[in-house]
Parts: structure tokens; C-alpha cells; sequence
């Protein structure tokens, strides 16, 4: 079974080492992770994912703006997204469905929900 590649933009990067090391665990992930937001559309260019798990609350470039970038990029654009964030208010929930994401989880996540989530996201495009 080939790895399906997914990128981690979140700025904590403990979080993001974490969540590589348990994602590559599973023998089905090959993660590549993203600490500054600003990044995000080189290393989609670069490493092409199957799928992105976003964080919202970021410095420099929110995760919202950052998702309106992914849509606006060729290659990007149809990559699906799932937000892991602390912000758990039905608003910014809308507004990230609006957006396009496929998923939406609230921090703290297990990793067997993420892991849940990223599957429900390979399934969706």
C-alpha cells in the first residue's frame, strides 16, 4: 500500500513533532510538517500532499487566509484540508466549511481522531 503524504502546518512545533512521529508510526503516513504559515504554499509545490491538517491560530498568516491561499493555487486547490484547532466556536467552524475544509478538529485531538480524519479527507477528493 503506497504512504499517503500529508503536511501539518501548525506553528507548536512540538505538536507538529509529536504528531509526525505518531502519524509515521501507523506505517500509512509520510508527514512532512510546517511551523511558519508563510511556507505553506512552498512546501505544498514541493512535497505534495494528499492531504493538509491546518492549524487556525498561527503568527504572521492566519489559518483562514492561509486556506484562501490553498484555493487560489493550481496545485493546492485541490488538496483536501482539515483545520486542527483550538478555536471551537460554531463561526469559525462555518467559516472554515465555507472555505472548503473537509474536516474539523478541536485541539486537544487524539490521534486516532486525527488519524480517522485524515482517512474521511483521502476518501473525500
Amino acid at each position: 500500500m503506497e504512504k499517503k503524504k500529508v503536511l501539518i502546518v501548525d506553528d507548536e512545533k512540538t505538536f507538529c513533532e509529536l504528531a509526525k512521529i505518531n502519524l509515521e508510526a501507523t506505517g500509512e503516513f509520510i508527514v512532512q510538517t510546517v511551523s511558519d504559515s508563510r511556507q505553506t504554499i512552498a512546501a505544498v509545490r514541493s512535497f505534495v500532499p494528499h492531504m493538509i491538517l491546518l492549524d487556525l491560530i498561527m503568527p504572521h498568516i492566519g489559518g483562514m487566509e492561509v486556506l484562501e491561499m490553498l484555493n487560489s493555487d493550481e496545485v493546492s486547490s485541490r488538496i483536501p484540508v482539515v483545520i486542527l484547532s483550538a478555536l471551537e466556536k460554531d463561526t469559525d467552524k462555518l467559516r472554515a466549511y465555507k472555505l472548503g475544509v473537509v474536516g474539523y478538529l478541536v485541539k486537544p485531538a487524539q490521534t486516532t481522531d486525527i488519524i480517522q480524519a485524515i482517512h474521511k479527507a483521502l476518501e473525500f477528493k
